[in-house]
């Protein structure tokens, strides 16, 4: 079925049983030691197990006093790491995988408060483990220490701006601490070949120090290792040269490489290096002994450019692979938004890539090239890109937790997720509700051995991801349902669609357990006086298509993501809009990515945001708005009014039968509290795991 895709291919002298990499995103699933721990071993063994042909874990470090980027990262920086090292390389090989471990060192965006620090935290951290709960709790400190420029500073090639996510001082390395960097990379890669691993990969992408080094952006020194193409090459260069020296010509070394800083996406064509540049380095590596090239692209500065929110199509990237396999001969591995199989073998049989990589598509479902391989791609769990593991990874872990995907459960979890306790036969649940949550309820219980019964009144499953991937490229939202709905009933959940159940007809099923996942509906704040009026709207309406407003002036209130994807959808049919948003700031506490998303899709359109401003009524006319700050009012013409405020729960049904005595009832999901889709999932999860 997927004959390329399956079939074996060498990078140097390791050959990998098919073309699938799981490359490299970080999870904070280690220790301050670096040292590999059982969660970091179970969670890349699954991936193995899965079918993945080569592994590639998170950022590994390779030099403690200045090279961390988190606490938790892999670290092979002292020969302490290598049997630790050497035993998770055995279970990957058990499972026909190959392992290749990449070298890092992030540079300007490095972690400022480890920096002499952490040495000194390790071996406290192993006497004493509650240290590092302390060492949690003061990471608000920590990061204000560093946008104080308190803590020590992070190393750069030249004395370029900050970086755009971490705001640390920063100091041009010295010849003295750029040889003993090179060093240390030369060290940790054969650490890395006497822990029985099969590659390394040296990242140079996304911002960290190698790409640092080769940008006339951040390297504008004036000796050997700044200046012109071939000087800013050069600390790759010697670290190149010194690994093949060291560990033999035939020790596979690949290196992840942005080929195209892409800031002309940004409007600043002048900025960094393009594309052409980006094949005169890979070709350079070739020449160099370099044994595949891991093509990416961008960094921190343009961040959804090399982690993509969903309104990127899959593969849009890969002319980028293709023109560096036009470039050289060695194999090409890329991570193009490779979702789905078919997209995968098609992008291999038309040249564009030998390998086809990606991380969050198996940090979402484990086993996609098993379920590929055997003939069953339906049952595969898609990513929707969300940004949810992102966005977890870099709010958890300051706090000493992994990061999450939104729609895979076990992630930090393996062993208990895929051995998790079985009911007696004959238990009954039933779920109200085929929203993510619902979904998810269900095909947990069913994983615990419940006999599971679903209900959902509309006639399409999805509850207000209907509305959500209406949206303008927001389509592929909707996998998470097609997917959570074919792996419930492949669980023996008996799905019902298009009825709803009433209080006293569960009450009659009489089942063991009822989890309420009956979703929200939209907020009408009781101080708004007409906001339910005859020239007002939902944001749910708009986008589900209900309500069609064209070539009028709109005011959108709220400016979340309903709102902001709602701003598109009106901007499409000549409409002119106002949002209002309360906050000081667009879309307040959502992930910046997916702001940052939204507002460059907005660009250009007859958009005007009005933030710090209170909505206070709404009439024929328009509306009557009110400063935050100085309490001034403003009256403003409108034809319609939408409303994107939110939404509050449907748990009527809950109330209902806790009146009728029945007992084991939970809400999940929107209708317990209103969230994202992660949200909805893991509180289904939870809820399940806890019965």
């Amino acid at each position: 079925m997927y004959d390329l895709l399956f079939s074996p291919m060498n990078i140097g002298t390791m050959t990998v049983k098919n073309r699938i990499v799981m490359c490299a995103a970080e999870f904070s699933l280690g220790e301050p030691s670096g040292k590999v721990t059982d969660t970091l071993s179970d969670y890349y063994e699954e991936r193995a197990k899965g079918g993945v042909g080569l592994i590639i874990p998170g950022i590994c470090r390779v030099n403690d006093m200045a090279g961390a980027a988190t606490y938790t990262q892999l670290a092979m920086s002292h020969d302490y790491h290598i049997e630790p090292m050497r035993k998770m390389a055995d279970k990957i090989h058990s499972h026909g995988a190959k392992l290749a471990i990449q070298l890092h060192h992030a540079g300007r965006q490095g972690l400022a408060s480890s920096i002499n620090s952490l040495p000194m935290v390790i071996p406290v951290a192993e006497r004493i483990p509650q240290f590092m709960n302390l060492m949690y709790k003061c990471t608000p400190l920590l990061l204000g220490m560093e946008e104080k420029g308190i803590c020590f500073s992070v190393q750069a090639p030249s004395n370029c701006p900050k970086a755009p996510h971490g705001a640390a001082r920063l100091h041009e390395m010295s010849k003295k601490e750029i040889r003993q960097l090179i060093r240390d990379f030369i060290d940790a890669a054969e650490r890395c070949k006497k822990a029985g691993v099969d590659a390394v990969e040296l990242h140079g992408a996304h911002g960290y120090l190698i790409q640092q080094f080769l940008s006339p952006y951040t390297n504008f020194r004036t000796d050997e290792y700044g200046g012109s193409f071939e000087n800013r090459l050069r600390f790759l260069e010697e670290i190149v040269t010194g690994i093949k020296e060291r560990c033999g010509r035939d020790y596979p070394l690949i290196v992840r490489l942005t080929v195209d800083e892409m800031y002309a996406r940004i409007g600043l064509p002048d900025r960094g290096y393009n594309l052409e540049d980006g094949k005169r380095i890979a070709k350079r590596l070739e020449e160099l002994g370099v044994d595949a090239i891991n093509v990416s692209s961008a960094g921190y500065d343009v961040y959804n450019c090399w982690l993509e929110p969903t309104t990127y199509e899959p593969g849009w990237r890969k002319y980028l692979a293709k023109a560096i396999k036009e470039t050289v001969k060695i194999p090409v591995i890329a991570a193009n938004v490779i979702r789905e199989p078919e997209q995968a073998e098609r992008q291999l049989r038309e040249g564009y890539q030998d390998f086809v990589a990606s991380a969050r598509t198996f940090i979402c479902d484990p086993h996609w090239a098993q379920k590929a391989e055997s003939g069953h791609p339906e049952d595969i769990q898609r990513c929707i890109g969300c940004l949810n593991c992102i966005r977890s990874f870099m709010t958890n872990a300051g706090k000493g937790l992994p990061g999450e995907c939104a729609l895979n459960m076990s992630i930090a979890d393996e062993r208990a997720y895929y051995s998790m306790p079985k009911e007696k036969s004959g238990r009954q649940a039933l779920v109200v509700g085929a929203g993510p949550a619902g979904l998810t309820a269900a095909k947990t219980l069913a994983m615990r051995g419940y006999e599971v019964e679903l209900f959902e009144k509309e006639e399409k499953a999805g509850g207000q991801v209907i509305a959500a991937s209406s949206g303008i490229n927001k389509e592929r939202l909707y996998w998470c349902v097609e997917d959570l709905l074919t792996a419930a009933r492949k669980l023996g959940v008996k799905v019902n669609l298009g009825k709803e159940i009433t209080a006293r007809e569960i009450a009659d099923k009489n089942p063991d357990v009822v989890l309420i996942a009956a979703g929200g509906k939209p907020l009408f704040p009781r101080s708004i006086e007409g906001l339910d009026g005859d020239n007002t709207a939902t944001a749910v309406d708009v986008l589900l298509g209900k309500r069609k407003i064209e070539n009028s002036n709109v005011i959108v209130a709220g400016s979340g993501m309903t709102g902001l994807e709602t701003c598109e959808v009106l901007c499409e049919k000549g409409n002119k809009v106002i949002v209002v948003e309360m906050a000081d700031a667009v879309a307040p506490g959502t992930w910046f990515q997916l702001v940052d998303d939204a507002m460059e899709r907005l660009k250009g359109k007859k958009v005007k945001f009005m933030t710090g401003t209170k909505l206070l009524s709404v009439d024929g006319e328009g509306v009557l708005l009110e400063k935050v700050r100085s309490g001034k009012q403003k009256k403003i013409k409108a034809d319609v009014v939408v409303n994107a405020l939110g939404v509050t729960p449907v748990d009527s049904l809950y109330s209902e039968l806790s009146e009728l005595g029945m007992r084991d009832v939970y809400k999940v999901g929107d209708a317990n509290t209103s969230g994202t889709i992660a949200h909805a999932c893991h509180d289904a999860y939870d809820a399940v795991m806890r019965l």
